[in-house]
């Protein structure tokens, strides 16, 4: 997966403006413009880095002389001291963009490192990791992205990109049978359906209906291995919906519900509460 360019400038834009503004009252009244200086990126955590490139983006956009030297590209799993990257440029340039590049490091890397996590507690079992929706605004490339990186998986980007229908969609039309009746009429071919269910009678329900993706929200582990055991009672071959469990999963209760034989476990904390992962850059004295 690779971002974009002109995306990833347009995030590091926003932040530096809302950072910046105008002046850098302590940076620029203080060191002379022409002074370079060099600097270290330190992981002080244990995790898997996410945004490297990203944070050097930040340096490049703010002085045309800075330099990198990379030790440790996305996807690798760092400790306390390692050196991640040394970095030379202007001194004012380093200082401004350092709070900007940290904090999309630091964030995207315990993105990557909550995914990794999900997915060794998984392993095994046959069961992906997911993401959801719930992304910070403007970062959700980002963070999709970082999850990747961890060894997940995405789900939707926006809601272009598959039919899902959900509580209220389900409320709205009366029924599950009536929803997918309703949205069948209009549906593309090369867009996929899910429904989320919540009891079993709704999971037999989607299951007639034909849908592509049935999300089992909120069960407990019990009704989710009745729900895997359903559907491969009801279509033994592998045109079967794939079974997607989602709704407060956590570290502890993640790999019982993965033993179920559900097939994908999507879980929004990967970004909508994500630990950062500290890391830190210092300039050399």
């Amino acid at each position: 997966m690779t971002l974009p360019l002109f995306y990833v400038d347009d995030v590091i834009k926003t932040a530096l403006q809302e950072d910046i503004s105008y002046l850098d009252t302590t940076t620029d009244l203080m060191i002379p413009a022409e002074t370079r200086a060099a600097a270290r990126f330190l992981a002080k955590a244990e995790g898997t880095l996410c945004g490297m490139d990203i944070a050097l983006r930040v340096f490049s956009l703010l002085d045309d002389s800075f330099q990198a030297r990379v030790y440790a590209a996305d996807g690798a799993r760092v400790k306390p001291g390692d050196i991640l990257a040394e970095v030379e440029g202007n001194t004012r340039c380093l200082l401004k963009g350092e709070r900007t590049a940290l904090n999309l490091l630091q964030h995207l890397s315990g993105v990557a490192t909550a995914a990794a996590r999900a997915v060794a507690l998984v392993e095994g079992t046959g069961a992906s990791i997911a993401d959801t929706r719930k992304t910070l605004p403007g970062l959700r490339a980002m963070q999709k992205y970082a999850v990747v990186t961890g060894g997940g998986r995405n789900h939707r980007f926006n809601l272009s990109d598959g039919a899902m229908l959900k509580d209220n969609h389900i409320d709205a039309a009366g029924g599950i049978p009536q929803a997918v009746a309703l949205i069948r009429q209009k549906l593309g071919h090369m867009i996929k359906l899910e429904v989320e269910t919540r009891n079993l009678d709704e999971v037999r329900q989607a299951l007639e209906a034909g849908v592509d993706v049935i999300m089992l929200d909120n069960m407990d582990c019990p009704a989710m291995a009745a729900a895997v055991r359903l559907c491969r009672e009801a279509r033994p071959d592998a045109g079967r919906p794939l079974l997607e469990a989602s709704g407060g999963i956590t570290a502890d209760t993640l790999r019982a519900v993965a033993e179920t034989g559900v097939d994908i476990i999507s879980i929004g904390a990967l970004t909508h509460s994500v630990t950062a992962l500290d890391i830190s850059l210092k300039i050399a004295k």
